[in-house]
């Protein structure tokens, strides 16, 4: 009995050691069994597709096609789902296969980026080489939460006269440019972007559905003016799908808040979202999604404002300010897109076709143009000397209507004619001739003052230069504590007007002698 029981335990002790080393060799060699959905082209159309058999795959996620091409889902239905197009899809074919990738559209983000051109996928177009970064993001993120926001208390400053003194913008603010094709919006945006250079703000162009040849003469001006460095420009063309035209917006959004996040301020200008509707109306109509109010789909409000709702100031880091801008036609400011844009942002800056047929540039319509946070962002320097500017220059347009069906004019009204006519010709500026912000103080002051009154309009493009270089040459400890935010004495005003009449009265000689 003893024999058979040790048996049985040398038995049992090798039954364990074969068990042991089996489970090793299968845990050396398992394999592991993954699932994978496996879907079909149905249906190929312009900038989409439609697929069958991926029915676990999520909104808006990323879909492999053959040839490393990819899309995005946007329509779910039961039976079938619709794609947009990311690339273009001339080699692909019904029945081929395309397979789910788990992830969402994102982006490349960093400092790798400044300087840059890029496609909205973060694809280098400048021939500069590979863009190395650290981190991907998608584009579609949510907004800052009110508790995260802070009050917009900072001046974004333009280097334009009018849109500075008049119209204001904050750090965080979402302005509008808007107006009718040839007008000027590019220019304004534009001068913004080359007046941050020297201020560490991070500008972001984004180009959507635009000619080549012009976003060309943009990225040569930027480069011309050394605004590239600091700059971050998103380039896709109308001749690129409609669903890389839609993306390039949120892509670029998603680059800036990177920056944003790291207690940076971050200027971001939409170039424009009108075709950026367009876009989406295409793809939309192709989607066979029932169209609304001028054959745009419903959510067409939703998809620009949750675009914008992204701009802001942070309470905890930096900064993301706004300028798109939107194409009018005829003047048609109650406009479908413009009307919905208009009560996304926080104010519009609208370009008059008549003003730039008259040579008043930039075009700025001032009686239609508002900034509904921006006056409490600007210098006090600002606030004293064009605090009524804005309305008594509104009345002079008006008046100069009226005026001339008059055959008499009263004395008050004849001046109130002159000085206007005076500060249209201060306010006129051309492009990239940005100022700083004591030299505006200075030609507003001036021309509120009354130096200008006894120069002739001719006289008074050669005073406006004058005034602005002298002020900053001989009163430079003036001008530092205008940036400082500093008031203006009774003193300062003075001493502001003293060398305006100095400079004017000097060139004034000058001309006479000769």
């Amino acid at each position: 009995m003893n024999g058979k029981k040790n048996n049985d335990s040398e038995l049992l002790t090798v039954l364990d050691d074969t068990l042991g080393i089996l489970d090793h060799l299968m845990e050396k060699d398992r394999t592991l069994i993954h699932s994978k959905e496996i879907g079909k082209i149905t249906f190929l159309g312009k900038g989409i597709a439609r697929i069958q058999g991926l029915s676990s795959v999520e909104f808006e996620e990323l879909i492999k096609f053959p040839g490393n091409k990819l899309g995005i889902a946007f329509n779910l239905d039961h039976d079938e789902i619709a794609a947009v197009m990311l690339d273009e899809s001339k080699n692909l074919k019904a029945g081929q296969e395309v397979n789910r990738t788990g992830r969402v559209m994102e982006v490349p983000v960093g400092e790798a980026l400044l300087g840059r051109v890029v496609d909205p996928m973060g694809r280098p177009l400048d021939e500069q080489g590979p863009i190395h970064t650290q981190e991907n993001r998608p584009i579609e993120r949510e907004a800052p939460g009110i508790m995260e926001r802070a009050p917009v208390n900072v001046p974004l400053q333009t280097g334009i006269q009018v849109v500075d003194a008049l119209i204001p913008i904050g750090r965080g603010q979402r302005e509008l440019i808007l107006g009718d094709r040839q007008t000027g919006k590019t220019a304004i945006a534009l001068d913004t972007i080359i007046n941050q250079k020297d201020k560490d703000v991070i500008c972001i162009y984004c180009a959507i559905g635009q000619q080549s040849s012009a976003v060309a003469r943009v990225i040569a001006d930027l480069r011309k003016y050394g605004a590239i460095k600091n700059c971050i420009v998103v380039v896709v063309s109308g001749d690129d799908p409609p669903g890389l035209n839609f993306i390039a917006p949120y892509a670029a959004t998603t680059m800036g808040e990177y920056f944003m996040e790291k207690g940076r301020n971050v200027l971001i200008v939409y170039d424009d979202l009108t075709r950026h509707a367009r876009s989406y109306r295409e793809l939309s109509l192709l989607l066979r999604r029932p169209p609304a109010r001028e054959a745009y789909p419903g959510d067409i409000f939703y998809i620009h404002s949750r675009l914008l709702e992204r701009s802001t100031h942070l309470r905890t880091g930096g900064s993301l300010t706004a300028l798109p801008i939107v194409e009018t036609e005829a003047q048609n400011i109650a406009a479908y897109i413009p009307t919905n844009l208009i009560s996304i942002t926080d104010g519009q800056i609208y370009l008059s076709p008549r003003l730039f047929q008259e040579g008043i540039l930039p075009a700025v319509d001032v009686g239609k143009s508002v900034s509904r946070v921006g006056g409490k962002t600007q210098l006090p320097a600002y606030r004293e000397v064009a605090g009524d500017l804005r309305l008594s220059y509104s009345q002079f347009e008006e008046l100069e209507i009226f005026a001339r069906f008059g055959t008499h004019l009263d004395e008050d009204t004849r001046k109130t004619l002159e000085r206007g006519r005076r500060v249209r010709e201060v306010l006129k500026q051309a492009q990239y001739e940005i100022m700083t912000v004591p030299e505006q103080i200075a030609v507003l002051l001036s021309v509120t003052g009354g130096v200008f009154d006894k120069l002739s309009l001719e006289e008074i493009i050669d005073a406006k230069t004058k005034v602005p270089k002298a002020v900053v040459e001989k009163l430079p400890d003036l001008c530092l504590r205008i940036l400082s935010g500093e008031k203006l004495r009774k003193e300062d005003r003075e001493a502001i007007l003293d060398v305006a009449r100095d400079a004017v009265n000097s060139e004034k000689e000058m001309q006479e002698k000769k």
